[in-house]
């Protein structure tokens, strides 16, 4: 297994490689969307897509300093994006978000104060919190959520002490076998096949000093890759072409220093046997979603440059390595992107963050869209 990703300057490391500065064509230029509506300070953590007329992004709005915001969620409806009412909610922050349908979607949210963690569904009007095993409980805490072909909800949280995944058809619901990964937080949950699910986190380390990146592997059973070892790197984001073939992207946190101290961005390949490090062309900030195009192959990496914030920064997939591309000038102060996603039925790409990396007021939501 590869060493700690950390630092390092130069070409990749083994699988891939990464050209600073790249420039891709015309025809693949983002784009800034506007998303008015938020209240400052507010950003999108999520972004889904199910056409090029249904979008869904979720994140937080209204923080102030210390105090907590409430959650917000925008629809996209092949035009514009607007802001859905969910003043009737008590939750700080929407943290994820599926599309089936415009009348079928699925978030998850961080409750306000020690409430329970809420699983919410989408009926075309509304969003309304679903029942399920453990809701009410004051140990639940749902993560990530994503839905298969087959329509199916794959929900990555926590129950009684246990880290794992609740799945269900949006009436019945069953929390699968726990995940036997000690202290683990999950992320990230991808759908690769009805019956192949992956998921991405983090895991305290066994010698007690930070965590390590987590990417495992439901298929009826649990297997969990190892670690992706560094000073406290967690893993946001992955995508598996196959289990000989999975990509993961996230933040080394380092040894410590002030809040808001940036960290470095993790970029690791997995090739069945082992992982192998690739520097992704910048040494302070992070990677924070990766997407595939229509032929599932990983194709574009949503990132955030410390030593340049001027635009966005993507990783767009080239040959068998990966290319800087900037996003739009001008657009935003400082523009920090949390997610990517592809538009299903297209060769186009949405991503969505806020103003600047500070979710502090006047920041607000901010989306970009990629048309090829």
């Amino acid at each position: 297994m590869a060493g700690t990703i950390g630092t390092v300057s130069g070409i990749a490391l083994g699988a891939g490689s990464v050209r600073a500065n790249g420039r891709a064509a015309r025809a693949q230029d983002w784009q800034a969307v506007p998303a008015p509506g938020s209240i400052p300070a507010a950003q999108l953590r999520r972004i889904a897509a199910a056409g090029p007329e249904l979008a869904w992004a979720v994140g937080e709005e209204g923080r102030a300093g210390p105090s907590q915001g409430r959650g917000l969620a925008m629809r996209w409806d092949g035009s514009a994006w607007s802001k859905t009412d969910l003043s009737y909610l008590t939750y700080t922050r929407l943290s994820d978000v599926a599309v089936v349908s415009a009348t079928a979607a699925w978030s998850v949210g961080m409750p306000a104060d020690e409430g329970m963690s809420p699983l919410l569904s989408w009926d075309g009007t509304t969003w309304r919190e679903a029942a399920f095993p453990g809701l009410g409980e004051p140990d639940v805490r749902m993560d990530a959520v994503a839905v298969g072909p087959d329509r199916r909800v794959w929900v990555s949280g926590t129950r009684g002490g246990s880290t794992g995944l609740l799945q269900g058809d949006g009436r019945q619901w069953r929390w699968l076998d726990p995940l036997p990964a000690a202290s683990a937080n999950l992320y990230r949950v991808v759908v690769r096949s009805p019956d192949e699910v992956w998921v991405s986190g983090d895991q305290a380390r066994a010698t007690g000093d930070g965590w390590s990146g987590l990417v495992a592997r439901w298929d009826g059973e649990w297997t969990v890759l190892p670690p992706i070892t560094g000073l406290r790197l967690s893993i946001g984001d992955l995508h598996a072409a196959g289990p000989d073939d999975v990509w993961a992207v996230g933040t080394e946190a380092g040894i410590g220093g002030p809040p808001g101290r940036p960290g470095n961005p993790v970029l690791a390949h997995w090739d069945g046997t082992a992982w192998t490090q690739v520097q992704p062309g910048f040494t302070v900030g992070s990677l924070t979603g990766i997407a595939a195009d229509a032929e599932g192959r990983a194709a574009w990496i949503s990132g955030w440059n410390f030593q340049d914030q001027t635009r966005s920064t993507y990783l767009r997939r080239d040959g068998d390595g990966w290319t800087v591309v900037r996003g739009p000038a001008g657009t935003a102060t400082a523009p920090y992107v949390n997610d990517v996603t592809p538009i299903p039925g297209t060769a186009s790409f949405w991503s969505a963050g806020m103003t600047s990396p500070t979710p502090a007021p006047p920041t607000e939501a901010y989306t970009e869209r990629l048309d090829a």
